[in-house]
This record gives C-alpha cells, sequence and structure tokens, in this order.
C-alpha cells in the first residue's frame, strides 16, 4: 500500500470519522444487530454450550470408566466449542451466554459506558436461561437419555461452593479485564482456555454460570447437578462476579498523569 493510498481523502475523513464514532467500544455489545437476534444469539449459543457440555459428558461415560479420562474428555470438547461459538456468536450479542457477565457489563455501563441497557439485561437472561434448559434437553435426546430427569449429582459441600466463587471471579477478571486492556480480540482463546485450566483446577469443576447450572439440573448425567444445589452454586457465581468486578478495579485503575 502506497502513502497515498494510505492517507484519507477529504471526502473519506468525515466518513471515517463518522465510522468511529459508532464503532462499539471495548467490552460492549455490537450496537447495530437488532435486539432480537441479539437474544436469539444468547438463545442458541447458550443452547450449544450446554449441549456441548451435557453431551461430551455422557459421551465420556459410555466410552471409559475413568473419571479423569471422563473429565478430560467432558473438559476438551467444552473449550473448543465455547470457543468457536465466542468466534461465531460475539460480533453478533458480544457472547455472554451467562448472567454473571450480563449484569457484570451492565454494572459496568451504567454510567453511561459502553455495555448492555437493563432492557437488553432483561431480554438476555431469560434467552440465556431458557437456553440452557433446551441445550440440556438436546442433549439427553441424543443419546437418548430421558429428556428431563433431575440430576441427583448432589454439589452442596463448602468447597464446592467456594471453587464456585474463585472459578466466576476469575472468568469476570478475564473478560473485564481484557476490555480494560483493549485484547477483546482474544476472548475466544483466552476464555475457552481458562474455562479449561478450572475444570481441573477448581473442585466445583468451574460451572460458573447461573444458566448453565439451571441448564445442568434438568439432566441426571455426568455434567448434571441436583436441583438442591442450584442456590447455593447460583449465589456462589454472583458473589464471584462482584469479586471479579473488584479486581478488575483494582488491577486495572487508571493511571494519573504526571505532575
Amino acid at each position: 500500500m502506497t502513502a497515498a493510498e494510505a492517507a484519507p481523502t477529504a471526502e473519506s475523513a468525515p466518513a471515517a470519522a463518522e465510522d468511529a464514532s459508532v464503532a462499539p467500544a471495548p467490552g460492549a455489545t455490537p450496537p447495530r444487530t437488532p435486539l432480537v437476534a441479539r437474544a436469539a444469539a444468547e438463545l442458541i449459543g447458550t443452547a450449544l454450550l450446554v449441549a456441548i457440555v451435557v453431551g461430551s459428558g455422557i459421551q465420556a461415560t459410555e466410552l471409559t470408566k475413568d473419571v479423569g479420562l471422563q473429565l478430560l474428555a467432558n473438559s476438551t470438547a467444552t473449550v473448543f466449542g465455547l470457543g468457536v461459538l465466542i468466534l461465531l456468536l460475539g460480533p453478533v450479542s458480544g457472547a455472554h451466554f451467562n448472567p454473571v457477565v450480563t449484569l457484570a457489563e451492565w454494572w459496568t455501563a451504567r454510567r453511561g459506558g459502553p455495555g448492555v441497557t437493563p432492557r437488553e439485561v432483561a431480554v438476555y437472561l431469560p434467552a440465556q436461561i431458557v437456553g440452557a434448559i433446551a441445550g440440556a434437553i438436546l442433549a439427553d435426546a441424543m443419546f437418548g437419555e430421558p429428556l428431563v430427569k433431575w440430576s441427583t449429582h448432589d454439589r452442596s459441600a463448602g468447597h464446592l461452593l467456594l471453587g464456585e466463587v474463585v472459578a466466576t471471579a476469575g472468568l469476570v477478571l478475564l473478560i473485564f479485564g481484557l476490555a480494560r486492556a483493549n485484547q477483546l480480540r482474544f476472548a475466544p482463546v483466552a476464555v475457552a482456555s481458562y474455562i479449561g485450566a478450572a475444570y481441573w483446577f477448581t473442585s466445583s469443576t468451574s460451572f460458573a454460570n447461573p444458566a448453565v447450572t439451571i441448564g445442568r439440573a434438568f439432566t441426571d448425567t455426568f455434567a448434571g447437578i441436583a436441583p438442591s444445589s442450584l442456590v447455593g452454586f447460583i449465589g456462589m457465581q454472583l458473589i464471584g462476579g462482584v469479586v471479579g468486578l473488584a479486581l478488575v478495579a483494582l488491577i486495572f485503575m487508571p493511571g494519573r498523569s504526571a505532575e
């Protein structure tokens, strides 16, 4: 490219300035996508995410009795599936697939910054929850399991709840830290990699997502969670979201100019 080609002309400069003025800031939901399309992306994305988690768990238990290999298969499928979903649907809805992420973005945008509005939150959250339930039912259907069977996998122990705080706080720190550092282009790889790692380093295997947690209660398979454990898990995830935002504010504190 020559210097002449690179330099904006007088006619193109206003257009470029106009495009820049409407371009989404890091962490913001794309502004020109209709809300119905964004809701559909959140519903379908969350449904596919849960189908990946539940389906790979069922497949793993059918292939081996080794719990370590089952978890390895489950986590590997989730890493690749989540990365693809973020890459595909991120430009449409921001690829939240997670009420904690949606609420955290709303909180950071409450003073006029980029992010979702209360109206968008009211649309995103039900879409994510419905999608998660549909994804669990879809996975069960693909493997010939009962379409809806409440999980009997109790996950109410205190150390598991602590694991959910850690997993969710780390996820929020990662996503919003990337946004503060203007590095969100790496989100598909970074978020998927973090979730894959958190499968192994957290005691809870990193649900870190209230919608996914609800969806996984509908399947009595490897990835399930008993309905009696939902309140504790979701409560800890919300606490983890608050902790994550506090860490973002602390670590990515705006610098001060030298006087």
